[in-house]
C-alpha cells in the first residue's frame, strides 16, 4: 500500500518510524527506520520527540518522531504514516485533518505472508496474528477501512481514497 501510494502521489513523503528492533540485512538507518537502542528510544520518549508510539507484545518499540513531520512539511510535502492501530487513533486525536485507513488482511493470508517473509519466529507469527484479530474489532474507528485481499485492488482504493482525501483537503484550504 505505501509502495503504491507514494508512487502514484508524488506529494507524499513516508515518515520514517523509530524502532527498537534490532536492524535488518539490507536496511539502512533513516531510510527504512531510525534504528534506536533502548536508551535512546526513553530519553526520546522523555522529551515528547515522538508523536506517538507502540510497544507491541514481543518487546520492541516504534514510533513516528516529530522532526519526521517537520522534515517533510519542510519540504513542502504531505506526511504518510505507516502505523499499528493505536498510534493511528493517536495520530487521529491530536493532529487535526489526519485520515486514517484500516487495512484489514485476511488472517490466513496475513499468516501466508508472515510465513512467507521469514523474519519473525513461529511465537511471534502467532503473536501477530492474534493481534491482527484484535484489531479488526476497532476498525470502525477509522475514517476508512480497506480489505486488503487482491494486493493491486487493494492498493488501487487506498490511492483513490487518499486522492480525494488530498482534493478535499486543497478545495478546504482555499
Amino acid at each position: 500500500m505505501v509502495e503504491a501510494l507514494l508512487t502514484r502521489l508524488p506529494q507524499l513523503r513516508l515518515a520514517v518510524s523509530a524502532t527498537t528492533r534490532p536492524r535488518r540485512p539490507k536496511e539502512a538507518d533513516g531510510v527504512h527506520y531510525w534504528f534506536l537502542d533502548e536508551d535512546e528510544f526513553d530519553r526520546r520518549l522523555a522529551a515528547h520527540d515522538f508523536l506517538e508510539y507502540h510497544q507491541f507484545p514481543w518487546g520492541q518499540r516504534s514510533g513516528t518522531l516529530l522532526s519526521e513531520l517537520e522534515r517533510i512539511a519542510q519540504e513542502g510535502h504531505v506526511p504518510l504514516l505507516e502505523l499499528e492501530l493505536e498510534g493511528s487513533l493517536a495520530v487521529k486525536q491530536r493532529v487535526p485533518g489526519a485520515v486514517t485507513i484500516f487495512v484489514d488482511a485476511p488472517l490466513d493470508e496475513l499468516e501466508r505472508r508472515l510465513r512467507a517473509r521469514a523474519t519473525e519466529s513461529g511465537g511471534e507469527i502467532e503473536e501477530r496474528i492474534a493481534l491482527a484479530a484484535d484489531q479488526r474489532q476497532r476498525a470502525a474507528s477509522f475514517d476508512h477501512v480497506v480489505e486488503n485481499d487482491v494486493k493491486e485492488r487493494a492498493a488501487d482504493e487506498v490511492v483513490a481514497i487518499v486522492e480525494r482525501e488530498l482534493a478535499a483537503a486543497t478545495m478546504a484550504h482555499r
